[in-house]
């Protein structure tokens, strides 16, 4: 397996183009040992951005248990902003309290990414939450100042100026921001991580899934009716990890098995102009006011 590497717009940084969602390893079910596993394996793979967050269960904890001593080998990214104890949700303490946290707790001495994990448009105009962030970077302790966030938040973001990376869902049937925000982001110097690239795996379901995390996007999917001779995972992540501007997306999983099969459908690259064409105009054409999905 091959697996590029692309700068991370202008931070320095260089990631791959597949990072590693790890909210699933949060799980307290799954045993040390197959997440020990799981997760070198990983980095084997030459995966690089490893992906987590402060309500991601006990997912930092096992990050920094079991390779933090390959820290040098990968890219570390975190969502922070709420649940400190002691502290009050959207602050400054909390921030700066949060940033101690996990860097206590993923073992390390530095994070190279630090979300503001999707709060709304009116915390981040509380500018005190972005300022305790900048100082974290000003302070060596975190690299790049980021906002994980969609639609009216995300582009106030992307306005003030103090954002280096964002996180934001892109996918097949999530693609208002791409002509938007990205498009802007790539013009500033901006890296992007898309989320959600596989749009929840929303094909897998014959009839509405009403309730599930993926019901909104099922429904998109099949107003927009897309009819390609290409496997729906393989048209899912190759739009989404080529789409311009977009630098790594992120895919959660505890199964060894399907990183090896994406990391292979990477290794085909672009998909055909013609198939990207008939991918957007079909989003364009059935466009219901689809924002950006939380």
């Amino acid at each position: 397996m091959s697996i590029e590497l692309r700068n991370f717009a202008d931070t320095g940084i260089k990631v791959t183009p597949l990072g590693f969602g790890a909210g699933l390893i949060g799980d307290e079910s799954i045993s040390e040992k197959q997440i020990d596993k799981l997760l070198n394996t990983i980095l084997d793979y030459g995966i690089n951005l490893i992906d987590t967050a402060r309500s991601y269960g006990i997912s930092e904890q096992r990050i920094g248990k079991h390779i933090s001593n390959r820290r040098s080998e990968f890219v570390l990214s975190t969502k922070i902003g709420y649940s400190v104890e002691g502290y009050q949700d959207w602050t400054y303490g909390c921030i700066t309290a949060g940033i101690e946290r996990a860097l206590q707790t993923l073992r390390t001495g530095y994070i190279d990414i630090v979300h503001l994990h999707s709060c709304p448009l009116e915390t981040l105009k509380n500018t005190d939450v972005i300022e305790a962030l900048v100082k974290a970077v000003e302070a060596g302790k975190v690299r790049v100042a980021a906002y994980s966030g969609e639609n009216e938040a995300l582009e106030y973001a992307i306005s003030t100026n103090k954002f280096k990376s964002i996180m934001t869902s892109v996918n097949i049937c999530d693609q208002k921001v791409i002509d938007t925000v990205i498009s802007k982001a790539k013009k500033e110097n901006i890296a992007v991580i898309a989320k959600r690239p596989l749009a929840n795996i929303a094909w897998n379901y014959r009839e509405r899934p009403y309730g599930n995390y993926c019901e909104e996007y099922w429904l998109r999917l099949n107003k927009m009716n897309l009819q390609f001779d290409i496997d729906w995972l393989e048209l899912a992540l190759r739009f989404a990890a080529f789409t311009d501007g977009v630098h790594s997306c992120v895919i959660g999983t505890t199964n060894l098995e399907h990183i090896k099969r994406n990391i292979k459908i990477l290794e085909k690259g672009v998909l055909p102009n013609s198939v990207i064409a008939g991918i957007k105009s079909a989003f364009k054409a059935n466009d219901d006011n689809w924002l950006g999905q939380i």
